[in-house]
C-alpha cells in the first residue's frame, strides 16, 4: 500500500485571472490545466489516491475525464482542504494547488523524501530583493518564500485545521499547533498561475490544440393545445405549443445537446433535469445562456451551428431569419455562423400527421486560445 494521498486544490473563483475560461480550464494541447497537472503528478510518484477539489459545476464535467476522487470545495481554501481530508486514509498527504502547474520532479522528490511523522515538509525559495515590513527594512536571511506541494502527516494536519482561525497554507496551520516544519529547497519552475501575466512564466504549457470538436443533438416534442409555441427563442403564431417540462423549445433543446456533446459534457438532462421544479416552465433561452456560460468557463469557443427543423406544421419560412438572428445573439456569434433549415416530413409518420416537431443540430467547438 502506498502511504501518500495527493490532494489538488482548484475550487477558487480565480477573480484575479480576468480571462473567459476559469484558469483550471485553460487548455494545454488536448488537456485542461487541471488534468495536465493531475497526470504530471502521476508520472512523478505513485499515490494511493488522487483527490481533486473543485466546484460542483466543474466536478460534474471533470468526472468525464478520468477516474479520480472528486470533492466539492468550500468557501475558503481551508474549508476545501478539510472536505478533502475526510477522504484521506493514508498516513501522509501531499497538497498542491492546480494553479502551480509546472512541476519540478526533483523538488517534489525532495519533499517526499523528507516526510516525517507529525511534521510538514515545505519547499521554499530565498528572496533576492530588499524587503520592508511596513516602513522598516528586514533581513532577507530571516524570510522564506513558501511554495506547494507540501507534505504533511495526515492526522497532524487534520488536528491543526480544527480551528476557526484561517491559514493560507498547511505549514502555517501545523506550525500554530507546535508541529515541526521541515524546509527543503523549492524551485523557480513552480510558479503559480494567478494573473494573465503569469502565463508567460509557465513554459510547460503547450498551445491549445486547434482540433475542431463536433457535437450532434436531437430533440422531439409533441404538441399541446393552448400552449405558446417557442422555437429558437422566437414565439411562433400557432394554436398549440410543445408538451414539455419547460417551455418546450425543441430547437434550443437540440442545440444545447449538440453543444454539450461537442465538449464531451453529457446531455441536457444531466444539467437541467425535467424532474426539477427549478426548470418547470422555464424559458429555454435561459438554459442556452447558462450552457454558453459553462462552455466559456470550461475553455471552449463556439464555432458554428447547423440546425434542421422537421415540421409538417407550422410553416416556418417567415420565421427563419428571426430565429437565426436570435440564436446568434444568444450564442455571441455572427448570424452567418448560425444556419437554420426547415423541412417537412412529406406527410409521413407522426410528424407528417402533425403530432409534433423534431429538430437535429450539429455544433462545433474550439479550445480557447489563451495566447491571444
Amino acid at each position: 500500500m502506498q502511504d501518500i494521498t495527493l490532494i489538488l486544490l482548484g475550487a477558487g473563483s480565480a477573480s484575479r485571472f480576468k480571462l473567459p475560461p476559469k484558469k483550471q480550464w485553460l487548455w494545454s494541447g488536448n488537456e485542461p490545466l487541471w488534468l495536465k497537472v493531475t497526470n504530471d503528478f502521476q508520472t512523478i510518484h505513485r499515490f494511493e489516491n488522487t483527490i481533486i477539489v473543485s466546484s460542483k459545476d466543474d466536478i460534474q464535467s471533470m468526472s468525464n475525464f478520468g477516474e479520480f476522487t472528486f470533492v466539492e470545495g468550500g468557501s475558503t481554501r481551508q474549508d476545501s482542504l478539510r472536505n478533502a481530508l475526510e477522504k484521506v486514509v493514508t498516513p501522509f498527504v501531499l497538497v498542491s494547488d492546480i494553479a502551480r502547474c509546472c512541476l519540478d520532479r526533483e523538488m517534489i522528490e525532495r519533499v517526499i523524501l523528507a516526510k516525517k511523522n507529525r511534521g510538514c515538509v515545505v519547499p521554499t525559495l530565498n528572496p533576492v530583493d530588499t524587503l520592508y515590513l511596513k516602513d522598516i527594512p528586514i533581513s532577507r536571511e530571516d524570510v522564506k518564500i513558501i511554495q506547494t506541494p507540501q507534505l504533511s502527516c495526515t492526522n497532524t494536519l487534520k488536528e491543526a485545521l480544527e480551528t476557526k482561525q484561517e491559514f493560507t497554507d498547511d505549514s502555517s496551520a501545523i506550525a500554530s499547533q507546535g508541529g515541526e516544519i521541515i524546509f527543503v529547497e523549492g524551485s523557480t519552475k513552480a510558479h503559480k498561475l494567478t494573473t494573465v501575466d503569469d502565463l508567460s512564466k509557465l513554459p510547460c504549457l503547450k498551445p491549445p490544440s486547434k482540433r475542431a470538436l463536433t457535437g450532434f443533438g436531437i430533440d422531439i416534442h409533441p404538441f399541446e393545445d393552448g400552449k405558446k409555441m417557442m422555437l429558437c427563442g422566437v414565439e411562433i403564431d400557432s394554436p398549440f405549443g410543445f408538451k414539455a417540462h419547460s417551455d418546450g423549445d425543441v430547437a434550443i433543446h437540440a442545440l444545447i445537446d449538440a453543444l454539450l456533446g461537442a465538449g464531451g459534457l453529457g446531455d441536457i438532462g444531466e444539467f437541467y433535469p425535467d424532474t426539477s421544479d427549478e426548470y418547470k416552465g422555464i424559458n429555454s433561452s435561459e438554459l442556452l445562456k447558462d450552457t454558453v456560460r459553462r462552455l466559456s468557463d470550461f475553455g471552449y469557443v463556439i464555432g458554428n451551428i447547423d440546425m434542421t427543423i422537421i415540421a409538417q406544421t407550422p410553416k416556418l419560412l417567415n420565421y427563419k431569419k428571426e430565429m437565426r438572428f436570435n440564436l446568434a445573439n444568444l450564442l455571441n456569434l455572427t448570424p452567418n455562423l448560425v444556419n437554420i433549415k426547415a423541412t417537412t416530413a412529406e406527410r409521413l409518420g407522426w410528424i407528417g400527421r402533425k403530432e409534433g416537431v423534431a429538430v437535429e443540430t450539429v455544433a462545433t467547438l474550439y479550445y480557447y486560445d489563451w495566447r491571444e
